[in-house]
């Protein structure tokens, strides 16, 4: 058992092992200087909200009110695997609507991560791993016109989930989703495209990302896409100039390298 030992040791102190750590370490290290020189940024620094989501103002939200009580998550792993603190799970209702609309009530979910590393917990996942298939999934553009001359196309991702196994009461049961992220100031419609705004950050000295998600799942006769992605709009009219100006970050002013 020594003997093995002591030839393990003397393989690692051969001349050519030696050589080939030093190359790798001289490598390293003339990588790393060259990125510094180039100005890349690798270990940025966290972005916080302007504000957190837990003091979004209520009031602001007309027509929309939100139906207590306001949802926690209480499950500590759940929250860890969320991977952020920073979030709010609000059920909206859109006073305009008649009480028989599906889309009357829904899930508002927003997460915020100042200081990604990831892209976690996109529906597709969230669902199907919860015991849902998904039953649709299709590229969309929320067209935004909000208050005081506020515009913005917003790419997103329209799904629909349904139970994997039917039953009497699941027999027919449809759930839409629509969501998009805010990533360093720019908006993407699904995973891939943020982490590719995530990786073409090179030069900034801080990275963070949102995603904005809304459920329509309170009502027995789900809405028609037309429907969802005409409620998702409706709601960031009033919600997307909100986040931008009180919550989210400055990522112009914000992000200069020092």
């Amino acid at each position: 058992m020594k003997h093995g030992l002591t030839d393990n040791v003397r393989a690692y102190l051969q001349p050519a092992f030696l050589i080939c750590v030093l190359v790798l370490t001289v490598a390293g290290a003339g990588m790393s200087f060259a990125m510094k020189k180039l100005g890349i940024v690798l270990r940025k620094e966290p972005m916080p909200l302007k504000k957190s989501l837990d003091l979004l103002d209520e009031e602001d939200l007309s027509p929309y009110q939100v139906v207590p009580p306001k949802r926690k998550i209480e499950n500590t792993e759940v929250l860890q695997s969320l991977g952020t603190q920073d979030y709010i799970q609000w059920v909206l209702e859109d006073t305009d609507q008649d009480v028989s609309s599906p889309v009357k009530t829904f899930l508002l979910f927003i997460t915020y991560y100042p200081l990604p590393d990831r892209v976690p917990h996109v529906p597709e996942e969230c669902w199907t791993g919860g015991g849902y298939q998904r039953l649709g999934s299709e590229d969309v553009t929320l067209h935004v016109s909000g208050n005081a001359g506020f515009e913005a196309s917003v790419p997103a991702k329209y799904l629909v989930f349904g139970p994997k196994s039917s039953n009497l009461w699941q027999s027919s049961a449809q759930i839409p989703n629509v969501y998009f992220f805010k990533v360093n100031g720019d908006y993407a419609g699904g995973r891939e495209d943020a982490r590719l705004a995530l990786n073409k950050n090179l030069f900034g000295r801080y990275s963070y990302f949102s995603k904005v998600e809304m459920v329509f799942n309170t009502s027995s006769i789900p809405p028609t896409k037309e429907e969802a992605v005409a409620a998702g709009q409706k709601l960031l009219s009033v919600i997307l100039p909100i986040l931008e100006k009180k919550h989210w970050p400055d990522w112009e002013g914000g992000n200069v390298s020092r």
